[in-house]
């Protein structure tokens, strides 16, 4: 086909054109949100949770669902890639008790802060090694298992005593890869996982300090789940030291 060279101009005035409009709505990032990688959106979205958490815009069981549909949405393969799960594997010499917790940097993630909202962590085990068993006062957390198979259990604390906590069972069941657990402080709020098969691997991201009425400290608070079974299904759960829980579940 022959093209005139009136024809020929006029074709590359618009392409000029359309590239002019492309870099100005580039340069106004109007793009960014269809181009940026759905990971970084996903760690953004749950930063952005966390501010209404800590913002009092939330109540801790409503946070709780709105960060478990998150992760349920996440892109696993994408979520592995971008806490470098495999360097992680190479360099953790996993433990023959408990789980080992693994840093990892999210400064690469487009959108973040430097200062986050949330702690993070992954955690790596060895086959029956466990999560032990433990609540926690002040903070909304979860898990996404990233690799291999854990048998997860949850319990609500319903009441706290000197020597003891009384737990109500709530969740019990396997996990595999992708499967998602969470818990804040009125709602699914003890949990205690145990790796099922070779190595396993979970996810957390953990928000504390968001209620200002709840005085005690966000630190782990351990317990035996298997204690006196009470009425109604209910179990009074000694306390216990960390040292003690992981020398019986561990």
């Amino acid at each position: 086909m022959n093209v005139t060279r009136r024809e020929f101009t006029g074709s590359m005035i618009n392409s000029v054109l359309a590239y002019g409009l492309l870099d100005m709505l580039w340069t106004q990032n109007l793009f960014a949100e269809s181009v940026k990688p759905i990971i970084d959106r996903w760690f953004n979205d749950l930063y952005a949770i966390g501010e209404d958490l800590h913002g009092q815009k939330l109540k801790d069981t409503e946070f709780q669902a709105k960060m478990e549909g998150l992760f349920r949405k996440v892109d696993l393969t994408e979520l592995m890639k971008c806490v470098d799960l495999s360097g992680i594997k190479e360099r953790v010499d996993i433990p023959a008790n408990g789980a080992f917790s693994a840093s990892f940097d999210l400064s690469h993630v487009e959108g973040l802060p430097k200062e986050l909202n949330f702690g993070r962590q992954i955690f790596c085990l060895k086959k029956d090694r466990a999560i032990v068993p433990h609540g926690h006062s002040n903070m909304c957390t979860g898990f996404i298992v990233l690799e291999g198979a854990f048998h997860g259990r949850h319990y609500d604390k319903l009441e706290t005593a000197d020597d003891h906590y009384v737990i109500k069972p709530t969740i019990d069941n396997q996990f595999a890869a992708g499967g998602v657990s969470t818990i804040s402080d009125h709602k699914d709020n003890v949990h205690w996982f145990r790796c099922t098969s070779e190595t396993g691997y979970i996810f957390n991201a953990h928000f504390d300090g968001y209620a200002s009425d709840i005085t005690i400290p966000t630190g782990r608070l351990y317990l035996d789940p298997e204690g006196e079974k009470l009425a109604s299904g209910l179990i009074k759960a000694p306390k216990m030291t960390s040292k003690d829980c992981h020398a019986k579940y561990g």
